[in-house]
């Protein structure tokens, strides 16, 4: 053994009869965890936190929150001579003036775009896949809080090069602030330090955007991580996995290998993005004045949703003791986000409630088996892709050569009519599945050879499935209904029996399905052939 070696063991020995570090480290290092490439939609969201961590903190040393105004002596000279704010004169140096500065501000935005893209495919995959379930409602709710931070941080960062794109956005975001009945005119005087645009609203959002969100998001992430650790990832059912165990390969080195590869896919990605698609080019916009407004103004796409219900709205007030209440703002605004994300929050105890299922589950459901559930989840995403739609009506409207009108009423009665719609037929097409799934399992897969029989029929032979998946097809549970509970066994009449026949109304809903085949079916079938 080498003196090097040596030394190297003597502190590692002492570290470890004083912190326990080796048992700890074995145990961490050895953890299983499964495998599928779904599981890599939360990877890209941590990574892409890491990238906007890191190109953040580049900007920080040139960007200027100030909304003091200046005269703009920089290289661009479109703009050269003009006055604008402090903020807005910085982005643009460093857009123009600082080495690698508009590059980093690229990459900052494409990983901003790329860590909400991500956030949503990977709540969508926790969603329809079950995995809220017990014992990580908590871990869910994390997730819907990461969200909604994610929308606001975004809001802020796009709004504090105070051009004219992002000041359309902060009007109307006063607008919605304002909307709020009696203390609506003070949180707006409060935000921006009196009367809009006021002289103050860029800096006090630059220290929430820098410092506030960040250090929650560092927080929440810690916690949702340690609970993944400490609760074990779930995993796919199939041959061998059971709620109690996990099927998959050891964090070292196996899992280091693939994360630490991934990590730098998702930088290369982002770094091209934003070396060779431009985005958010402010010098187009140019500064902020309260007077003006660019045609075609569109926020990022996860705010975009928010801004077509804004538009959407017909333009009711009510005047009522001495306030007036725009609808038209305070329901789009405020009370439908607010309903939908409080909804999303809930679900896990919403469907628990429903079905009645309080035990821990780490097996995940495919979409198919849970038809209510993945009915819901399309329903809300053409809920927001209506809206979505809607927020773009302008630029849709001159590039298709469309009336704005035809398409805000389209929206209007879309939004309303479309989602049942789809509701109702990804219900169908799920139980459908399940019905082809149970033909694979009694009948085998169609080979497409036909054989005559002795006397002139003719028939297609069929090839059995292989045991993996035959079972992964069959091997779901399908709960009973629940049954409501009118009366006790003196026939007392249960005070919540209306409470206990909607919740047995949902549960019928909830768990309609088409029956797999039983063991009696399986061995008819095998003497059969």
């Amino acid at each position: 053994m080498s003196a090097r070696e040596r030394v190297a063991g003597q502190v590692a020995n002492y570290v470890d009869e004083r912190t326990g570090a080796a048992k700890w480290l074995k145990k961490t290092v050895t953890k299983v965890f499964p495998d599928h490439w779904s599981f890599m939609l939360g990877e890209i969201v941590l990574y892409s936190f890491i990238i906007l961590l890191l190109s953040g903190t580049f900007l920080t040393f040139w960007f200027d929150p100030s909304m003091r105004e200046v005269e703009y002596e920089g290289s661009y000279e479109p703009l050269s001579g003009l006055k604008m704010s402090a903020a807005y004169a910085s982005t643009l140096h460093i857009s123009f003036d600082v080495r690698g500065g508009l590059l980093m501000r690229q990459v900052h935005h494409w990983a901003a775009l790329i860590f909400m893209a991500a956030m949503v495919a990977h709540l969508m995959r926790v969603f329809f896949t079950g995995a809220f379930r017990k014992p990580r409602e908590f871990n869910w709710i994390i997730g819907v809080g990461l969200l909604t931070l994610g929308i606001v941080e975004g809001f802020l960062g796009y709004s504090l090069p105070d051009d004219l794109l992002s000041g359309t956005g902060i009007r109307i975001a006063e607008a919605i602030i304002q909307a709020i009945p009696v203390v609506g005119s003070y949180l707006s005087y409060f935000a921006f330090g009196g009367a809009f645009p006021g002289e103050m609203f860029i800096p006090r959002i630059y220290v929430v955007h820098i410092l506030l969100i960040p250090g929650i998001f560092l927080a929440l992430i810690t916690v949702h991580l340690m609970l993944v650790w400490y609760q074990k990832h779930t995993q796919y059912p199939g041959p061998g996995r059971t709620e109690k165990n996990v099927v998959g390969y050891p964090l070292m080195p196996v899992y280091m290998a693939k994360a630490g590869g991934f990590f730098f896919i998702v930088f290369g990605v982002t770094a091209f993005l934003g070396a060779v698609a431009s985005i958010n080019p402010i010098w187009i916009y140019g500064p902020y004045t309260p007077g003006q407004i660019g045609a075609g103004s569109q926020p990022d796409w996860y705010m975009g949703w928010l801004d077509g219900l804004v538009r959407m709205a017909p333009p009711i007030e009510t005047h009522a003791f001495g306030h007036t209440i725009s609808w038209n703002i305070l329901i789009p605004g405020l009370i439908i986000p607010g309903i939908i994300f409080t909804g999303m929050a809930l679900y896990p105890f919403i469907e628990s409630w429903m079905t009645g299922d309080k035990r821990e589950h780490h097996l995940l459901d495919r979409p198919r088996n849970a038809p209510n559930r993945t009915a819901l989840g399309a329903m809300s995403i053409t809920f927001m892709l209506v809206t979505l739609i809607n927020g773009g009506n302008d630029l849709l409207a001159t590039h298709f050569d469309l009336s704005i009108n035809q398409i805000m009423w389209f929206s209007r009665i879309g939004v309303i009519v479309l989602p049942p719609v789809v509701f109702v037929i990804t219900k169908r097409i799920c139980l459908s599945l399940q019905r082809a799934d149970r033909e694979l399992v009694l009948h085998g897969r169609e080979t497409g050879r036909l054989v005559m029989l002795p006397h002139g029929e003719f028939i297609e032979v069929h090839e059995p499935l292989s045991p993996h998946r035959a079972y992964t097809l069959a091997s779901h549970e399908q709960p009973a209904a629940m049954e409501p509970v009118l009366a006790d066994e003196n026939g007392v009449r249960n005070p919540e029996g209306v409470k206990a026949k909607v919740q047995t109304r949902l549960s019928r809903a909830h768990s309609e399905q088409v029956a797999k085949p039983t063991a009696k079916e399986m061995l008819e079938i095998e003497d059969h052939h």
